[in-house]
C-alpha cells in the first residue's frame, strides 16, 4: 500500500469514533486561543475557516467568542456530530476535502485555521489553498495536540511502550520523545511555500488526568489504534486496566504539548 493510500485510509478511521471524538480528546488551553486572537486582532463577527473541524473540538471556544465559522470537514459522520455540537452559532459545516473545496463567489476570509488536522491535508496544495481563501493582510494558524514527557511524568508509558513493542506497534528507531516546550515547528515548511510570513510561535503544555476507562477511550479516538487488530487493543488496554487499577488513586497522568504558528499572508507578489 503507499503512503498517500495509507494515509487516506487511516484518515477514514474517525469516521467510526464520532460518538467519542468530542469528550475523549483533550481541550486546547484557553490561552492559545487568547494569544490566537491577541496576534491577529480579528474583530468580533470576522470569518474564520476551519480545515478539518473533525467534531467541533477546536471551533467551540471561537464560535462561543462570536465569530462567523466555515467548517470543512471530510468525515460525513464527523461533520454531522458538529453540527449537533455547534447547533446555536454561527457556523457552517461544510462535508468534503479542503483539497477540492472552493469559497463562494467575493467571500474571503481574515483566519484560515487547522487543529490537529493539517498532517492530513495534501502538502503538495494545502498551503495555496489557505493562501486564496484568505484576504489579503488574513492569517493562517496551525496547531496540534501531541504527547510530551517532562521530567517526573507518569511512569506508565515506559511500561506501556513494551507493550507496544510486543504487539508489533513499537515507535520507529528515530523516534523523539519531546520534552514541553521542545515540540518541532512548521515554520521551515510554511515559509517554504513562499505564500506566508511567520508571526508568531509559541509552545504551550497541560497535564490531564485519566481514569483507566478514560484513558482507554482516548487511545480509542488515534487513527493506529482504531486500525489495530482486535487482540492488540485489547492486549493494550488490558494492561492500561492492570496497572491503573492497582495504582491507590486509580489514574494516569498524561502531559500534552501544543505549538500555536501562526503566519500572514503575503500579498500576490511574495508567490511562488
Amino acid at each position: 500500500m503507499s503512503d498517500e493510500a495509507d494515509r487516506e485510509r487511516l484518515r477514514q478511521t474517525f469516521e467510526s469514533v464520532a460518538d467519542r471524538y468530542q469528550r475523549a480528546r483533550p481541550e486546547y488551553p484557553a490561552e492559545l486561543y487568547d494569544d490566537l486572537l491577541a496576534v491577529t486582532m480579528l474583530p468580533p463577527g470576522d470569518r474564520i475557516l476551519e480545515v478539518g473541524c473533525a467534531t467541533g473540538k477546536a471551533t467551540l471556544p471561537l464560535a462561543r467568542r462570536g465569530f462567523a465559522m466555515t467548517c470543512i470537514e471530510l468525515g460525513g459522520e464527523l461533520a454531522r456530530a458538529a453540527r449537533v455540537n455547534l447547533a446555536g452559532y454561527d457556523v457552517a459545516v461544510v462535508e468534503g476535502s479542503f483539497e477540492s473545496w472552493r469559497p463562494a463567489a467575493g467571500a474571503s476570509f481574515g483566519l484560515v485555521f487547522a487543529a490537529t488536522a493539517w498532517h492530513w491535508i495534501d502538502p503538495a496544495i494545502r498551503y495555496q489553498r489557505a493562501w486564496s481563501a484568505l484576504r489579503p493582510g488574513g492569517y493562517l494558524a496551525l496547531w496540534s495536540a501531541g504527547h510530551v514527557f517532562p521530567v517526573g511524568g507518569d511512569p506508565i508509558f515506559d511500561d506501556l511502550q513494551a507493550v507496544y513493542d510486543e504487539i508489533g506497534e513499537g515507535r520507529p528507531e528515530d523516534a523523539v520523545q519531546y520534552r514541553p516546550g521542545e515540540l518541532p515547528t512548521l515554520v521551515a515548511e510554511i515559509e517554504g511555500s513562499r505564500l506566508f510570513d511567520v508571526v508568531h510561535v509559541r509552545q504551550f503544555d497541560w497535564e490531564v488526568v485519566y481514569s483507566a476507562q478514560q484513558y482507554i477511550d482516548l487511545l480509542k479516538t488515534f487513527s493506529n489504534h482504531i486500525a489495530m487488530a482486535g487482540w492488540q487493543r485489547e492486549r493494550l488496554y488490558s494492561t492500561v486496566r492492570d496497572i491503573v487499577g492497582r495504582r491507590p488513586e486509580g489514574t494516569l497522568r498524561r502531559h500534552w504539548g501544543s505549538v500555536l504558528q501562526v503566519a500572514r499572508r503575503r500579498d500576490e507578489a511574495g508567490q511562488a
